[in-house]
């Protein structure tokens, strides 16, 4: 596997839109302006790419944009780390315009760059995971960096600020605090501390030994799952009404989801599950315990979890079915010798820890920590 350079002092970053473009709409002027600022204060120079500022309605119905954007940073030697703005729900429609691009597959493997963001960027963790690259699932620009506090979170801080050194040794554990999603991301929000709240359960152990090891590999739960059964427009036709009127060839394509994810050959085979870990975690929409077990289903069809040597599940985002989801992964899983550690700081729940792909790890449940090896 490519390892990229860690981040280092003065170094170019680009921020990048592979999915939702809200970052170029005037309301988030105010989040674009924090961002910049707190990239700089950690000694780094923040560029945006060429279509990023270009609003959400044209990064919706660009794909071939947001792919050229992608292939120009890693073309552009004086770029040395990519940082997403947000998640968002059609990544994966980049996947032709990249992964038929040899230009682009040379690029990534002769400039290897530091990559990093979480939710629906799973979908590029795993195409980059494809073509031998390390990324690391973590903050994105505006979800953290661009912390309306005025100041990143300090246990995402500190997880970012990790990122200027080799991850080897470095140990992960619970953070004292966890927060809830902010209502209100208006500029009058600017200056106001998230709703916090003592962390009562730290790392839990849900089945199997207190101590295995083994691969980062995963992501976004919804993301995988949506990978292998396809975008399920009967959920989403209600919620994306307006998205799939402002852009029709979109409901198409979540209807080709799982056959352009085969396509490009994405997401992970059977095999190469072995010996990893996987790591998961449900996204803002706080999905039914329904939506989780269709997911964990999908994932299982395809050999998951009779290869892995165990499971790190991130917190639900305020702890919304944090019992119901327990009862869904050991159920699903139904082999109580894989280990389950739940209740981990990473993905969408706040705040949020860097786990490198193709990391070797130990898990630790007794100690409450996982150490990157």
């Amino acid at each position: 596997m490519l390892t990229p350079q860690p981040l280092k002092n003065g170094d170019k970053v680009a921020v990048i839109c592979l999915s939702s473009g809200v970052i170029g709409e005037p309301y988030c002027a105010h989040e674009k302006e924090l961002g910049e600022k707190k990239l700089r204060e950690m000694g780094l120079e923040p560029v945006f790419t060429r279509h990023a500022l270009r609003g959400a309605d044209f990064i919706l119905s660009h794909p071939e944009a947001r792919a050229a954007d992608l292939k120009e940073a890693f073309l552009d030697d004086s770029v040395k780390g990519i940082i997403t703005s947000i998640g968002g729900i059609e990544t994966f429609r980049t996947f032709p315009y990249l992964m038929e691009d040899e230009e682009f597959i040379n690029a990534v493997k002769q400039h290897p760059k530091f990559f990093l963001g979480f939710s629906d960027t799973t979908n590029n963790h795993l195409m980059f995971h494809r073509l031998g690259l390390q990324t690391f699932y973590g903050q994105a620009f505006m979800c953290d960096i661009a912390e309306l506090s005025g100041n990143m979170l300090p246990y995402s801080k500190a997880q970012f600020e990790s990122c200027f050194a080799p991850y080897h040794g470095r140990k992960i554990t619970p953070s004292d605090v966890w927060y809830e999603e902010r209502k209100d991301f208006s500029a009058a929000a600017v200056g106001t501390a998230p709703v916090s709240h003592k962390e009562e359960h730290g790392y839990e152990l849900l089945q199997g030994a207190p101590v295995f090891e083994g691969v980062l590999l995963g992501g976004c739960i919804e993301s995988m799952g949506e990978m292998l059964i396809g975008g399920n427009t009967e959920r989403y036709d209600n919620v994306l009404a307006d998205l799939f009127r402002a852009c029709p060839q979109l409901r198409e394509d979540f209807l080709r989801q799982a056959e352009i994810t085969e396509k490009y050959n994405i997401f992970p085979t059977a095999e190469e599950w072995k010996g990893k870990i996987l790591f998961a975690e449900t996204s803002e929409e706080m999905p039914p315990p329904q939506r989780l077990r269709e997911c964990l289903e999908a994932l299982k069809a395809r050999g998951v979890f009779s290869n892995i040597n165990g499971i790190i599940v991130g917190k639900p985002m305020n702890e919304v079915n944090y019992d119901e989801y327990k009862e869904v992964w050991r159920d699903v899983v139904n082999d109580p010798q894989l280990p389950i550690l739940y209740n981990v700081n990473f993905g969408h729940a706040a705040p949020r820890a860097v786990l490198p792909y193709g990391a070797m790890v130990r898990v630790d449940a007794d100690n409450q920590e996982i150490t990157l090896l």
